[in-house]
């Protein structure tokens, strides 16, 4: 079998992982549950233009509450 045939497969377990990880910095977020609600069904039917999208226009460092140290 050509090598390139599993390229779809590896492609698209590598864009959900990052689905994954965009959708629980999402949840983690100090935002309001409607838009927590809101960009988790944007990534989630969208894959790959929701998580441009997000990451182009979430104002991330806004809404990111930030690490806590735990000592």
């Amino acid at each position: 079998m050509h090598p390139a045939a599993y390229s779809g497969g590896f492609l698209g377990l590598v864009i959900l992982i990052l689905d994954l990880i965009a959708v629980f910095e999402v949840l983690n977020s100090n935002r309001t549950v409607s838009s927590k609600l809101l960009w988790s069904l944007l990534i989630f039917l969208f894959p790959v233009f929701g998580l441009i999208i997000y990451f182009l226009f979430a104002n991330r460092e806004e809404h990111n509450g930030g690490y806590e140290s735990i000592a």
